[in-house]
């Protein structure tokens, strides 16, 4: 097996990984969390997004977008192949539709709720605007690793049929 396949069937999996955390937080959790007090719902929120920085997290969240980097620079060289345009653009859905929106939207939000004071009277609007705000760019940051898990997997079956 050559290191591009390796590396597809790990992007394949990394962005399968990350918008599968994404999904269950955009589908239940984040509803679930609406369903309580505010100052519960901060202080679960809050509590999350600290343990939410562990190694097996950070493994797949940052991971993917280095192996994304990896096959895409590969992918360049690879340009004539079947496959490598699709694997270029989704390594770039990927790094833009996880790691961008998180750290430009997302991080910034949690940043903001880490800030306020739960019992506090503004913790109750904030928590509003966060609940949609962030769920909002949460299911975009679902919806896109997913498209690149679609075209990782179209551009390896591409491949394998070239090479079949």
């Amino acid at each position: 097996m050559s290191l591009f396949t390796i590396l597809e069937i790990l992007a394949i999996i990394g962005a399968g990984l990350t918008a599968g955390i994404f999904f269950a937080f955009s589908t239940f959790v984040m509803a679930a969390l609406a369903r309580i007090p505010p100052d519960q719902g901060i202080a679960a929120m809050n509590s999350i997004n600290i343990t939410v920085i562990n190694p097996w997290f950070f493994t797949v969240f940052f991971g993917t977008p280095i192996v994304c980097a990896i096959l895409a620079v590969m992918a360049l060289f690879r340009w004539s192949e079947p496959g490598a345009a699709l694997i270029l653009a989704g390594c770039l859905i990927y790094i833009a539709g996880s790691l961008v929106v998180t750290m430009v939207f997302n991080v910034p939000l949690n940043n903001a709720l880490a800030a306020v004071t739960s019992a506090s009277g503004e913790g109750g609007a904030l928590w509003t605007r966060y609940l949609r705000d962030w769920t909002f760019w949460n299911t975009v940051r679902t919806v896109l690793p997913l498209l690149a898990m679609l075209l990782f997997i179209i551009a390896m079956s591409l491949h394998a049929r070239a090479t079949a």
